[in-house]
């Protein structure tokens, strides 16, 4: 990946092209089959678990009736529209889910499904067994009946999947970035301070992101990537219990170093303003750890500073803080650290519903205002913060609380496995386990419903991170257990990236460039994937609809063969048990050689796991 100025030539080549969505968005939204009846209904409409719809229609995007007027850009300039010269880098304005974005309506798709049916019924007839009797004659008969049967309940399944698909779906708005008109721009001095910010948040760069290539070092799965604050340097940790630096841009390890954690590296992190000198990480062993690097490419030594008495899965940290950052664990407990202290760690709240604690996977501060953290778990809520007044015996402590109306009351055990706020904190997005990720409104009163869904992904054998892509957080990012990553337009809901990212099957990790058009992922596989969008030709979204389904599908079956699955607690601890016996030599000769010092708090605990846990990658 290059810089963004060096991109001038893809961008020039990729804005000749067509807008392949610019003849086809009068008719309606082609993301599944079935939006041709459902057109007029892409506003919030919504569809619950049973079925009934919620919220009216809303009107029509603007975009739609300016479509054929020329549109201007952030300096007031007039720049080519529909049946000028200049075409729309940006893609596609309406997107497809049928295979090379063929467009297609509920007649078509009808005719398919009789024709796939009917080639399975000539297939079981010839496969039969012959016979000329009056017996055999009727038991045909009856077999033919049950096969009209079956066909018929997979047709109203698939019409099902097709509707479940193409609720709560909006029409894509138009372009808002031209390539060509930018760089015209540029050249004569208008704009240039703001090219980069809508150079890394066009769809039509998105359409074109394909992986670059791979940074292979570690031995184990990679469970967390973060850029430094100036995108130059990759943190990277993993099962292997190593941390690797990386010059991402030369594809090689600048700086690799032992944690100093006895378990699995969930995250590895920089601290802002600290000149990439100070890294904090948190594992499964439950240990909160910094590592003080050296301007010479080596770790100097990594320290304690807080103990969760269950595995930590994220850290939070302060825009503007190189000393202050906070800490999420499965005991329930956030811990505030700040370096400047002795002892550095302080309890600040322990998460319960009523009396009951809840185990935490995720925690994200509000990057506006830095007393407002949001955490979520074990339980279907996202929980939010003002450090400056937690008193649980008001309610827990808790500001505000928000979740999807329907797993309100919901019986399935439904789990937060990542959460974060956008870029200018007002709102918050969240991922939860064989569930779809939600976008929240963190202004909203407590108890508000959710403000957009996004489906299509599964999340269901890992903790799955989410993520925003674009500086002004336009796009929402996720892995998925069928080892795709997806993008989708934030605002429509709609999938406008589908990639095949992990050959291990799972992707769990999306960390955006801080200022490129690009992002890096990771996941069961042992290396780290970079991406750029170098594509000629924007995506065409193959295979996805069926995908899309396929994990719709086997979600549903889990939901009801698992309903009442055991909590995973227990299975954890089973395994820890297990591990903890093999292990207890290792734990007596196994004696670290960079944690001589280490800081104490009165609310650390002193519970140590055992040796290294390279299973891995199951939600704890």
């Amino acid at each position: 990946m290059a810089e963004a100025d060096g991109k001038s030539s893809v961008l020039n080549g990729g804005s000749e092209e067509p807008d392949p969505g610019e003849d086809q968005r009068g008719e309606g939204d082609a993301s599944t089959a079935t939006e041709g009846q459902s057109g007029s209904q892409a506003g919030d409409h919504r569809l619950n678990p049973e079925g009934q719809s919620g919220s009216q229609a809303a009107p029509k995007e603007a975009g739609d009736s300016a479509k054929d007027k020329p549109t201007p850009d952030a300096e007031g300039e007039r720049v080519p529209g529909e049946g000028e010269e200049e075409e729309d880098m940006d893609g596609s304005g309406l997107y497809s889910l049928n295979e090379e974005g063929e467009r297609d309506g509920e007649g078509g798709r009808r005719e398919r499904v009789k024709e796939r049916d009917a080639g399975k019924r000539a297939a079981r007839k010839r496969n039969r067994p012959s016979g000329g009797t009056a017996h055999h004659s009727s038991s045909s008969e009856e077999e033919d009946d049950d096969e009209e049967e079956e066909d018929q309940e997979e047709e109203e399944d698939e019409q099902a999947l097709d509707v479940w698909l193409g609720a709560e779906l909006r029409d894509l708005s138009r372009p808002s970035w031209r390539a060509v008109p930018s760089l015209l721009l540029r050249e004569i001095g208008r704009g240039s301070h703001q090219f980069v910010r809508r150079v890394c948040g066009a769809r039509g760069l998105v359409q074109r992101l394909e992986l670059q290539g791979r940074l292979e070092r570690h031995t184990g799965c990679v469970n967390t990537l973060h850029f430094n604050p100036s995108g130059t340097r990759l943190a990277s940790g993993s099962d292997d219990l190593r941390v690797v630096v990386w010059d991402w841009a030369r594809r090689r390890a600048e700086l690799e170093f032992d944690s100093g954690h006895k378990s699995n590296v969930f995250q590895a992190k920089f601290l802002p303003h600290s000149g990439d000198s100070t890294l904090a990480m948190c594992a499964r062993d439950g240990q909160i750890r910094v590592a003080e690097l050296s301007a010479m490419q080596r770790c100097k030594n990594t320290k304690r500073v807080a103990q969760h008495k269950g595995a930590a899965h994220k850290l939070a940290l302060e825009p503007d803080s190189p000393c202050c950052f906070l800490s999420a664990g499965e005991d329930a407990v956030v811990f505030g650290i700040d370096l400047r202290l002795d002892r550095p760690a302080n309890k600040l709240v322990v998460v319960k519903e009523g009396d009951k604690k809840v185990g935490l996977y995720t925690i994200f501060v509000n990057p506006v205002n830095t007393h407002h953290f949001a955490v979520g778990g074990r339980d279907q809520y996202v929980r939010i913060y003002d450090q400056r007044k937690i008193n649980e015996n008001d309610n827990n402590g808790v500001l505000k609380k928000f979740c999807p109306s329907h797993l309100v009351s919901s019986e399935s055990k439904t789990n937060i496995t990542c959460l974060l706020y956008s870029h200018d904190g007002t709102e918050l997005l969240t991922s939860y386990n064989d569930e779809d990720i939600y976008l929240f409104d963190s202004s909203h009163s407590d108890g508000a419903d959710y403000c957009r869904r996004y489906k299509g992904h599964r999340n269901n054998a890992t903790v799955k991170g989410v993520n925003f892509y674009g500086p002004s957080s336009e796009f929402v990012v996720s892995g998925s257990d069928c080892g795709h990553i997806y993008l989708w337009d934030k605002v429509s809901a709609r999938i406008v990236q589908f990639m095949e990212g992990d050959r291990g099957g799972v992707v769990n990790c999306l960390e955006p460039h801080p200022h490129l058009p690009g992002l890096a992922t990771s996941g069961l596989d042992h290396d780290v994937k970079l991406w750029a969008p170098t594509a000629e030709n924007p995506t065409g979204l193959k295979g996805l609809k069926d995908v899309m389904k396929k994990n719709k599908r086997e979600r549903d079956e889990d939901t009801v063969r698992h309903g009442d699955q055991y909590d995973t607690q227990l299975l954890w601890f089973l395994m820890r048990h297990m591990r903890n016996r093999r292990s207890q030599r290792t734990r007596r000769e196994g004696a670290e050689g960079d944690t001589d010092e280490s800081w104490s708090s009165p609310d650390s605990s002193d519970e140590e796991n055992g040796g290294p846990d390279h299973v891995q990658c199951m939600s704890s």
